[in-house]
């Protein structure tokens, strides 16, 4: 979650009308100076892009595939500020990305045309009866999801159209193993503190072969909250939630019935074995270091639509541990990892690693329990600054998006290795330094998608990935 900027939105068409930028560039000179640092050679050091979009390793290619203010298949504008995002195989070469659009339900922003207010002129033409909520004045709300069919093989945007609407701040989420994407609200608006009609902080469900918008069915037995990525595992349907707060938890909804999460089920948060509403944060204090281990136990949590916006304090109050604003969490080869955005001494992030105990089913049986490590800690803000999104490549390393505002240092693309060694993959240089989100992979591991915030372009970047040098 990041602040509005009105000003990069409102000048987004035009700094985009450069030559070249809808087709695939190589970075041609050498950066002019280092904000980053190599732990590992990785693909080796970045070089310049000439557009000054996104620099990138000798060898790599970018194709900007979709841009906010396109007009999409169904007459609506692509909405603005692209967020968390997952691919999906379509057969016969084609990709669904669904992608979600952190845009937060304020009439006054939205009448001033500030981010997603060109959206916002559009999706008023709705029946605000295929939205999850609307504005008290019955205007649609402008977050939710597009879903986007890319071609392969010619290299081509096939479609685009709104597959959600009427939620607000729709941040990170995750892919299902059964094809759908979960798209998080990181708010707990209500009609009592903003202009809305319904109280907002849930999770819902996109199939990723929807043609048209779905119906938007809040799954509220996983809780309300400021919900920021979620992961399934594939083995029991467990599906593992993060919440982006400086005193959040990081939570785990064991379904009813594995598959169809709207059966409801049971939430649980995150407890550190034999210590009590620990700290994982290591800001004043150090609970623990680089590559140590903590065994996990689970609390359940009780009136999870939370009414009072209480949950996670009600969480630690009963012994949850606390994590450092989670963001990204993806699951791996019978693991998961998750960042912690502002964690440690610095406040510059962590990556945890949790696996569940080999007896965790789906019913949360556990005879023995899981194990979390702090596998990464930033001592440097060159070498990670504020990891967010996050996700599993193909070779195994993590690519990480760094979602910092600062306004001297650039956001990059991560890689880090299984030993926890870091690389930089790529570097936003456009006006702006915002974040980049959504990193995922196609099906065949040649392709990585991801948005970069503002202005609001979805990427899909091509290059020797298999060369990666650790």
């Amino acid at each position: 979650m990041r602040p509005h900027r009105r000003d990069l939105i409102a000048g987004s068409t035009a700094a985009l009308a450069f030559a070249g930028l809808a087709r695939s560039v190589h970075a041609q000179t050498v950066a002019a100076e280092e904000t980053y640092v190599n732990e590992v050679p990785g693909y080796g050091p970045l070089v310049s892009d000439p557009n000054r979009l996104l620099d990138l390793p000798e060898g790599f290619t970018y194709q900007v595939i979709s841009q906010s203010g396109d007009t999409m298949d169904d007459g609506l504008f692509v909405p603005g500020q692209p967020d968390g995002m997952g691919c999906f195989d379509l057969g016969g070469g084609k990709l669904a990305l669904v992608r979600n659009h952190e845009l937060k339900g304020s009439s006054a922003l939205h009448r001033n045309l500030g981010p997603g207010g060109f959206h916002q002129e559009r999706i008023d033409r709705l029946d605000a009866a295929r939205a999850y909520d609307t504005y008290k004045d019955g205007r649609v709300l402008p977050g939710g999801t597009t879903t986007l069919v890319y071609d392969l093989a010619t290299r081509q945007t096939v479609s685009q159209h709104l597959s959600l609407a009427g939620t607000s701040t729709n941040c990170a989420g995750g892919r299902t193993p059964w094809g759908s994407w979960l798209t998080c609200e990181e708010t707990e608006q209500t009609s009592a503190d903003a202009d809305v009609t319904k109280a907002h902080g849930y999770v819902f469900e996109v199939p990723a072969n929807a043609v048209g918008l779905v119906d938007p069915v809040p799954l509220k037995a996983m809780g309300r909250f400021e919900h920021e990525a979620v992961c399934v595992d594939p083995r029991t349907g467990v599906v593992y939630l993060t919440e982006d707060k400086v005193d959040g938890l990081f939570y785990r909804f064991i379904p009813t019935t594995p598959g169809k999460l709207a059966d409801g089920g049971r939430l649980q948060a995150m407890a550190i074995r034999g210590k009590p509403a620990a700290d994982t944060r290591n800001h004043e204090t150090r609970e623990w270091a680089v590559n140590d281990w903590r065994e996990v136990v689970w609390v359940d949590m009780e009136d999870v639509e939370s009414p009072n916006g209480d949950l996670r304090r009600r969480g630690h109050a009963a012994g949850a541990a606390l994590v450092a604003r989670g963001e990204g969490v993806f699951w791996g080869d019978g693991e998961l990892y998750m960042t912690a955005t502002s964690g440690g001494p610095l406040q510059r992030g962590q990556i945890m690693r949790y696996v569940p105990s080999p007896a965790e089913g789906a019913r949360g049986e556990v005879r023995r329990p899981g194990r979390l490590q702090l596998f990464f800690e930033s001592a440097d803000i060159r070498t990670m600054n504020m990891g967010d999104n996050i996700v599993v490549a193909p070779w195994g390393h993590l690519i990480v998006c760094e979602d910092n505002y600062s306004a001297d240092l650039r956001n990059h693309l991560k890689g880090v290795t299984p030993d926890g060694k870091v690389y930089t993959l790529g570097r936003n240089v456009f006006t702006g330094n915002s974040e980049f989100a959504g990193a995922c992979f196609s099906p065949d591991g040649q392709v990585m998608f991801v948005n970069i915030m503002y202005p609001g372009v979805t990427l899909a970047i091509r290059g020797p990935w298999t060369s990666v040098r650790t």
